[in-house]
């Protein structure tokens, strides 16, 4: 594949769960042949249809927004008035433009973050934008947003944070009826939901309808999350559901923006003494791997802000992310099998800054320059083994641009080699390898050799590569044939794509 994924809309994403969804076991016919060759047998944990759709967004965005963005701080007590939420000149179709433009494919907002502010004219409490100055309490963030990224392509997603620092009721039962209510109201009032996003800060100091106490809850109980998450999948049954336990993606594990080196799409979530996990109560360094053969498809959505805050903060202006550092976060993320969420922080003019949207547009400019042209393309391959010596799964399906058609191999040979010559020297430093995720994740380690000076020169190692694998070398390399090697899988190879670029 030469470009990036094309950006699906709201409506598109749920309707393209049924279309692209494909037998995993079903017998392929060779075209001209007396026989077929069957299919591989999946390995291991599978993702569910929703759960495709998401892992090929890939890049999404997140809109940190509420009475914070006026009062400079990141967590907000509670005790906020709600008037002091009051932008000056919100253009929710410029924030969706500069996002499309940075190739982000959907864009989730905090409705409701911990001080408890709701940007939408909830039934539920009295502390949201109905009770603002703005639009005399007659706006509605989340119906502008949601309708934006809409006329832009966007997917739209909502965070509704479990911890409410301003409800009375926070820490007793009648609290998670409240909450589900919001959900509802989110969930039915707004169009496609691709994403419902909960994190795990539960607790602790707030105002609490002037308690102005300290509050504990038992995170692994509480919230009765299997409940909600059926509340969800009742009300918006394509979107998935993020959290540090899933159950569709989990949390990275840290707010860096990055995956581990070796980052598995399967995990068990393992609570904090050992035993079973919650939002809020996981063991984070695990997040950050996963676990080989683990009994979960759960992919990792790496979530980091273009700035060192969360919101929009004057002080910040001068810190914003480059471009570069942009990409190398993409690599690290999208390139080890997770989704990159980068948080954009509107200001209090209701839009994002001038050097936010710089950022924005640059990077979406040299994402689209370093994935134009696929080097491969051109190229003649040449496999140690193709499955049923059948075209059906020839080494010309890793650049069909078809994330679901692949190279595959018999079931005895999961060591293969594959050769690539490009008949003449290119020069790239980027590689990029994914496999038919429908059939698992199912290689191991693998490495990559250059051809030069009359025999091969290893130039990078691996391990693990599911829905995408992105290796970025150190130095260019300038050679005639590139070839890779499986060198550890437990079952055949199902590879489905193989990019070489030159990133600028």
């Amino acid at each position: 594949m030469s470009t990036p994924q094309t950006r699906l809309g709201p409506r598109s994403f749920l309707l393209a769960a049924g279309a692209l969804a494909a037998a995993f076991t079903a017998a392929i016919s060779v075209s001209g042949a007396a026989h077929t060759v069957e299919a591989p047998q999946p390995y291991g944990a599978l993702p569910t249809e929703r759960q495709l759709r998401w892992e090929e967004m890939e890049f999404n965005a997140f809109l940190h927004f509420t009475v914070n963005t006026f009062t400079d701080r990141e967590w907000g007590n509670g005790d906020e008035d709600p008037s002091l939420f009051n932008p000056t000149d919100f253009q929710p179709d410029a924030i969706a433009s500069a996002l499309a433009a940075a190739g982000v494919k959907g864009v989730i907002l905090t409705a409701k973050h911990h001080d408890g502010f709701c940007l939408w004219p909830t039934k539920t409490t009295d502390h949201s934008i109905a009770r603002s100055s703005w639009r005399d309490g007659k706006g509605d963030v989340v119906r502008d947003i949601s309708e934006a990224a809409l006329r832009h392509g966007l997917a739209f997603g909502v965070y509704l944070s479990p911890w409410d620092r301003n409800s009375a009721l926070y820490g007793k039962p009648e609290y998670i009826q409240m909450y589900r209510a919001q959900l509802r109201e989110l969930l039915t009032g707004y169009g496609p939901i691709f994403e419902v996003w909960h994190d795990g800060a539960n607790g602790g100091d707030g105002y609490y309808g002037g308690a102005n106490e300290k509050r504990a809850i038992d995170r692994r109980t509480y919230y009765e999350w299997p409940a909600t998450w059926n509340l969800i999948r009742q009300l918006q049954p394509g979107a998935v559901i993020f959290s540090d336990v899933g159950p569709d993606i989990r949390w990275v594990g840290n707010e860096k923006g990055m995956a581990a080196e070796t980052s598995w799409a399967t995990y068990d979530p393992v609570g904090e003494d050992g035993g079973a996990a919650a939002p809020g109560y996981v063991r984070a360094e695990l997040n950050q791997t996963g676990q080989r053969n683990a009994s979960h498809w759960l992919p990792a959505e790496c979530d980091v802000s273009i700035r060192p805050g969360w919101f929009w903060h004057e002080s910040e202006n001068g810190k914003v992310k480059t471009p570069s550092e942009l990409f190398d976060l993409y690599t690290k993320c999208v390139g080890r099998g997770g989704n990159l969420l980068l948080n954009v922080p509107p200001d209090r003019r209701g839009q994002l800054g001038e050097a936010d949207v710089r950022t924005l547009r640059a990077f979406g400019a040299l994402l689209k320059t370093a994935f134009r042209k696929n080097l491969a393309l051109e190229a003649q391959f040449s496999a140690s083994n193709v499955r049923g010596g059948s075209a059906s799964y020839s080494p010309s399906k890793l650049v069909d641009g078809d994330r679901y058609t692949y190279w595959a191999t018999d079931d005895d040979v999961t060591t293969p080699e594959l050769t690539v010559d490009f008949k003449h020297d290119v020069t790239f430093n980027l590689l990029r390898l994914r496999e038919n995720i429908k059939l698992g994740q199912r290689i191991e380690e693998f490495a990559f050799d250059s051809w030069e000076r009359g025999q091969w020169r290893e130039i990078a190692r691996a391990s693990s590569i599911g829905a995408c694998r992105m290796i970025s070398l150190d130095q260019p390399v300038t050679t005639r044939k590139l070839r890779l090697r499986i060198t550890k899988s437990p079952v055949a190879v199902a590879l489905s794509e193989l990019g070489v670029y030159q990133k600028p």
